[in-house]
């Protein structure tokens, strides 16, 4: 597996995004799991609390993300609500487990 730098590909903004379901029967969840697993999302989790995902995306523009906020949430019947947090620095960014 190879690390590359986000910043030398062009992808220079981070983007966490919260999204809440409408619908979180098993297929409804699958569904949202299987669409929020494309390659624009750099990771998806499953989580609890008020929201039921949390995206981390890299885009290289805020148009590209508008673009992704109309496919992914706006156009998805089965999303409720998303709020997004943009990154102002990567402070800590690592793949180690220790």
């Amino acid at each position: 597996m190879a690390v590359l730098d986000p910043d030398k590909l062009g992808q220079v903004i981070t983007i966490f995004v919260e999204v809440r379901a409408k619908k979180t029967h098993a297929a409804d969840l699958e569904a949202l799991k299987a669409r929020f697993s494309g390659p624009e999302i750099q990771q998806c989790y499953y989580v609890t609390g008020a929201a039921d995902f949390m995206l981390v995306l890299l885009v290289p523009s805020m148009s590209r993300f508008q673009q992704l906020c109309d496919t992914l949430f706006h156009g998805n019947p089965n999303v409720e609500w998303f709020r997004t947090l943009v990154a102002l620095d990567r402070v800590k960014t690592t793949l180690e487990v220790l």
